[in-house]
């Protein structure tokens, strides 16, 4: 009976997403790792959208120099019914020149491109969305959108991306994004 309830116990505890009191799932990209969770969740949504908050956590410089213009992401899905390594939408950042860039960043037949958005405040909400729309994709951080081409036009389950450091470097320290998904 007691290893029961303390077996119980364990799963709810491990199961518990981490949210603060306005229902921001925080994500923790730890010091020397890339990823902020294995998770695996799907969606068949048309549109993403959800609300996010950096903290100066996120202010770094990488050993190279070089590697302060690559791209973490923020959240996103894969598409057109393949891994994201071969085509996915998300939305990524860097702190470059003191302040957060927001970008487009597409995985499209397991090559990569992305486009500048915009740049946003440390510790601001600021709501972001993705809307698969036929052959494109609408990007949207507040009142700033681009359309980027969408591979594919079909409708496909697709999983959900979480925050990602790197590029080429590991995170240099305890990286902390909020997430809301609306």
């Amino acid at each position: 009976m007691v290893k029961s309830v303390l077996i119980i116990l364990l799963l709810v505890l491990v199961g518990c997403k981490k949210e603060d009191s306005l229902g921001f799932r925080i994500f923790t990209i730890k010091e020397g790792r890339h990823k902020s969770v294995n998770r695996y969740s799907t969606t068949k949504n048309k549109y993403t959208t959800f609300q996010a908050t950096f903290d100066s956590s996120v202010i770094y410089t990488t050993t190279n120099p070089d590697n302060q213009l690559d791209i973490n992401k923020l959240y996103g899905v894969s598409d057109c019914g393949c891994s994201h390594t071969f085509s996915s939408m998300r939305f990524g950042w860097r702190w470059y020149n003191n302040e957060i860039e927001i970008f487009w960043f597409r995985h499209n037949k397991g090559s990569f491109d992305y486009g500048k958005i915009t740049e946003v405040e440390i510790n601001t909400e600021n709501t972001y969305s993705i809307s698969k729309v036929e052959d494109q994709y609408i990007m949207c951080v507040n009142d700033s959108c681009v359309t980027v081409i969408r591979p594919c036009s079909e409708e496909y389950r697709s999983y959900y991306l979480y925050p990602y450091f790197g590029g080429t470097e590991r995170a240099p320290h305890d990286i902390t994004i909020k997430i809301k998904k609306l």
